[in-house]
């Protein structure tokens, strides 16, 4: 058979972008549902979070924005992944080259370079070029059949994971570049990488912090912002702002919350009206508040639940590329996770990593969804074992 009879039917149609519906009962339920439930929480968060100042606004585009990724999550399933296999080299040095034009072209956010706007859309070309580096891991690991270990096949590995984190460096992006770091971290674990290397990676992230520490990339209000949480009460007005204001809220929501109205007025909580960002970096803030002890432990189920599903299809994917895939999505949401969460409550450096399907942010979601999308393709067609 011919390679292009996978891509077109008898009558010339495109085939690739069908579902077949026999998958449709191999889809993961619980991954799909929880998946949807997140983004819709996340949003009405949004919306309790910012209805005083903006109404309705930032819900609504964040709304869109989930529509056009179940667009996205539907391609990403109807397309068997081993299709897209071939096509991973493209992808990459795709976001490689968006993550180049970012560095002359790009507007400045939060101290960092790191977006393209088109108009009334602004793309975040690191969001893509995440998915772009998991990719092609997991495609290079299968071509080396995990011999992770050979010298040669460990140093390639290396370019590929290096090439995109060096652009994010450079914008810089430290929440993205410690994201990435720590996905290429699972991946390499799980891969079986030497334990004295992964600890000598351990050590070089340590001297490579140090070195661009001290290098002038970093602002000196983002060093003080990052080194806050070890005392924030030594300047409250000032590093210390965001953190202390950020625990006042999560407490004032007790084990039941502390709901605002839903109708559009200016009753819209301590978070909404004294956390900085609190509709990205600190969502998680408004949510303790809104929905107390209770409303987190939602949260947290709905995630365990997640990525629970995803570690099942991992383990059971009838191929290395699939299960690399699902390794890396379950990392950045491990990391992701617990260093928002963290830095909200004062464990963890604040960085400008956003609540995975929560935090607002439209490159963040589609990509996130377009991932768990590739997750949801490898459990529809992982293979059946017989007896």
């Amino acid at each position: 058979m011919l390679r292009g009879d996978l891509l077109f039917d008898r009558q010339g149609t495109y085939s690739k972008y069908k579902l077949d519906f026999k998958k449709i009962r191999d889809i993961d339920k619980v991954l799909l549902f929880s998946t949807i439930i997140l983004v819709l929480f996340g949003i009405l968060n949004i919306y309790l979070a910012t209805k005083g100042t903006y109404g309705f606004s930032y819900a609504k585009k964040q709304l869109i924005w989930f529509i056009v990724s179940l667009v996205a999550l539907y391609i990403f399933m109807a397309i068997d992944y081993r299709v897209l296999y071939n096509y991973v080299p493209i992808f990459y040095w795709a976001g490689v080259v968006l993550l180049i034009a970012t560095r002359f072209l790009g507007s400045v956010r939060g101290g960092a370079r790191g977006w393209l706007v088109f108009g009334p859309v602004s793309l975040q070309p690191a969001e893509l070029a995440k998915i772009g580096m998991i990719l092609m891991l997991a495609k290079k690991l299968e071509e080396m059949d995990l011999e992770i270990n050979n010298l040669r096949n460990f140093f390639t590995l290396v370019f590929y994971a290096a090439v995109p984190v060096l652009f994010i460096v450079i914008q810089p992006d430290m929440g993205m570049t410690m994201v990435s770091f720590f996905i290429v971290l699972g991946i390499f674990y799980v891969a079986g990488l030497d334990m004295k290397v992964i600890g000598g990676g351990l050590l070089a992230l340590f001297i490579g912090i140090i070195i661009v520490w001290n290098s002038g990339l970093i602002q000196d209000y983002q060093k003080t912002r990052i080194t806050s949480f070890m005392n924030p009460e030594a300047n409250m007005a000032g590093s210390g702002y965001h953190l202390s204001q950020s625990l006042i809220a999560i407490g004032s929501g007790g084990v039941t919350g502390n709901r605002p109205s839903l109708a559009n007025d200016e009753s819209s909580g301590y978070a909404a009206q004294h956390v900085p960002e609190v509709q990205t970096d600190f969502i998680f803030a408004s949510t303790a508040e809104n929905w107390g002890l209770l409303g987190i432990l939602f949260l947290l189920t709905m995630y365990g639940l997640l990525i629970s599903r995803m570690v099942a299809i991992a383990r059971t994917s009838k191929d290395i590329f699939g299960s690399i895939i699902c390794v890396g999505l379950v990392s950045y949401f491990l990391f992701a996770i617990l260093q928002n969460i963290g830095m909200t409550i004062g464990l963890m450096p604040i960085t400008g990593i956003t609540l995975p399907l929560i935090s607002y942010g439209g490159s963040s979601l589609l990509t996130t969804i377009m991932s768990i999308g590739l997750v949801l393709n490898v459990g529809m067609r992982r293979k059946k074992i017989r007896f």
